[in-house]
């Protein structure tokens, strides 16, 4: 590599902006897959070596404060493992439900067709913003080059084990039956390595965070603030419902 390759990754890794990743589990007592269905029981947000945990009973309660928790994070960018088909849309789809009006914002990006088969009631999968945050969805740049390159499935599980991060691993089918420590700590591990994974190769993955056509007013791009005043988890911790991890 010559000097000023290496001065152009240097940049781009001082130029990280917060990295947050995000995860949701949702009800497999029928149909987790369904967000018409199942509701969402328990949503992660890893900041730093924190992970704040959002499992109130009541689901409009738990959507409220995830919101309120994102609002009140310095800008940054969401990290998702197919978030753009599955946890984002999910959330949106719930909220209406629910009667939850969130900061997120999605415009349709790509529409399946044939084996690709969308979350229901969705034509395909989103680029979004929520509040003043980006998204990126860490599972498209696996995707793009490591799982095909080494043959691996882009299991989330598969390719943090493979970094070595040990995620934690249940059977995702019987979420429902786990108990409130064993499903923080699932949902927890999913958003850790979520972002881990993005941030050990951010100066590629930031050329896959979303490009919004129209994005609100009140979401100015985090990706163009190359540092961010302030420590993140001091947030985590002035928010009494959400359980916060280390």
């Amino acid at each position: 590599m010559q000097r000023d390759d290496h001065r152009a990754v240097q940049e781009a890794r001082d130029s990280e902006p917060k990295l947050y990743g995000l995860d949701i589990e949702t009800d497999t007592t029928s149909d987790g897959l369904d967000p018409s269905i199942g509701g969402v029981i328990a949503v992660a947000v890893s900041v730093g070596d924190d992970v704040a945990i959002f499992d109130d009973a009541d689901e409009a309660s738990l959507l409220t404060q995830l919101d309120a928790f994102l609002k009140a994070l310095p800008a940054g960018v969401l990290v998702t493992w197919n978030g753009a088909r599955f946890d984002l849309p999910y959330l949106a789809t719930r909220a209406d439900i629910v009667g939850v009006t969130l900061g997120l914002h999605l415009e349709l990006g790509v529409v399946f067709e044939g084996l690709h088969e969308p979350l229901p009631g969705h034509a395909g999968a989103y680029r979004a913003s929520w509040f003043q945050h980006d998204h990126l969805d860490a599972y498209l740049v696996y995707r793009a080059d490591v799982g095909p390159a080494l043959g691996l499935s882009c299991r989330l599980k598969t390719l943090a084990s493979l970094v070595g991060l040990e995620p934690v691993e249940v059977d995702a089918g019987r979420v429902h039956e786990l108990t409130a420590a064993e499903l923080s700590a699932y949902v927890g591990s999913d958003a850790r390595c979520t972002a881990e994974l993005a941030r050990r190769r951010w100066v590629t993955a930031r050329r896959w965070v979303d490009a919004l056509e129209n994005r609100p007013s009140l979401s100015a791009p985090a990706i163009v603030a190359s540092s961010v005043t302030g420590d993140a988890s001091d947030h985590v911790v002035e928010f009494s419902h959400a359980e916060v991890l280390r």
